[in-house]
């Protein structure tokens, strides 16, 4: 690798790795969810692999809303029986890896920047992903008197979560693809990219220091409702409108050790999806009753009701475009080529998935040989 790009790969990998670890309360890696109205553990049910638990990572995010339901409705609990199902919540994926890496949690709900991170950093060694969760719920949202098209957002500063996040390496693509130049990791150039936290980022948005934003939701919402206009859907730039915004990812050694205990999760997982896709209204409220518990607010209507219906949710990990998500890191100078093969393994999924009569999914060419 030449020596000026081998540079730029350590200097971005650093800079990643020096991000503040945000949670929402200071309590470990993340903040623990208590909910009494979760399903019990059932009389006379017994321990999954002998484990006293299985302590499982989401973000208190919509895109999350398997994991926010599967807890909210008990679905985890029932499938772990007596083993108890415990969870930590995050906002920032930097931190839910170094969670998962230290064994603070077994099973994660991730987006995929994180993920591939996490596996290449650690040659393959850290992490599984085992299953999908979410597809889209990306939007561009704009300062409409600032800006009217897609060609105005050239000189304009531009919020994204976190160097070299997700939606921040989304972005950054498409400013490519406009002809753009910015440099990855300050963010100047043709556009300014300003790396704020979503829970800043709407205030930012009020107070015009930033311009716009690409955001998930239900940040996007939040910046429509407070006078913002969807510029773009990043939805709009995928293969039939679908990519990868949730994974599921577990600790190698615990997919080894425990994959009783792992299934009994997927198994959950995919009955949370079948339920949300058939309840659509009713999994949207709880879903933000779960937000409300992990958070202490609900969403009102008017952030609630657009965010949800922007976002698909499904078994399928779409691990095509999870490649294609990172060769857009290498494009823009965040990540060396990385070596994806052996990043999935969805043995368990899909034997859970043709137990319930569904389609199964594949790896693209990425799973475990």
């Amino acid at each position: 690798m030449p020596a000026n790009r081998s540079k730029l790969f350590r200097r971005g990998i650093a800079a990643l790795a020096a991000l503040p670890l945000l949670t929402l309360a200071a309590c470990g890696y993340g903040s623990d969810s208590k909910n009494d109205d979760t399903a019990k553990i059932a009389a006379g049910a017994k321990k999954i692999d002998g484990l006293d638990s299985v302590k499982i990572g989401y973000f208190g995010n919509l895109t999350h809303a398997t994991a926010l339901v599967g807890n909210q409705k008990g679905f985890f609990q029932k499938e772990l029986g007596a083993t108890e199902a415990k969870y930590q919540i995050f906002n920032a994926g930097p931190s839910e890896i170094e969670a998962l890496n230290s064994g603070s949690i077994d099973i994660g709900w991730i987006g995929p920047s994180p993920a591939i991170n996490g596996y290449t950093k650690s040659d393959g060694k850290s992490l599984r992903i085992i299953g999908g969760s979410a597809s889209g719920g990306v939007k561009l949202v704009v300062d409409p008197k600032k800006i009217k098209s897609l060609k105005d957002v050239k000189g304009k500063k531009i919020a994204t979560p976190q160097l070299g996040n997700t939606q921040d390496v989304a972005f950054l693509n498409w400013a490519a693809s406009q002809g753009w130049k910015v440099d990855a990791q300050s963010g100047k150039g043709d556009v300014s990219v300003v790396r704020t936290d979503n829970k800043v980022t709407p205030d930012a948005f009020k107070s015009g220091s930033v311009d716009g934003a690409w955001v998930p939701e239900p940040t996007a919402s939040k910046l429509v409702a407070e006078g913002g206009k969807v510029l773009l859907d990043e939805s709009a730039l995928w293969p039939g409108k679908k990519f990868v915004i949730t994974n599921i990812i577990v600790r190698q050694a615990f997919l080894k050790e425990h994959p009783k205990a792992v299934e009994a999760v997927l198994k959950a997982s995919v009955e949370a999806t079948k339920w949300i896709n058939a309840n659509p209204d009713q999994a949207k409220a709880v879903a933000n009753k779960q937000l409300a518990a992990d958070s202490g607010k609900a969403l009102p209507a008017k952030v609630l009701d657009p965010a949800w219906k922007s976002i698909q949710f499904t078994d399928d990990p779409l691990a095509a475009t999870l490649h294609t998500e990172a060769q857009h890191a290498v494009k823009a100078g965040l990540l060396e080529n990385p070596k994806l093969d052996g990043i999935y393994d969805l043995t368990l999924l899909n034997k859970v998935l043709k137990a319930e009569g569904e389609r199964t999914v594949g790896d693209a060419g990425l799973g475990v040989k």
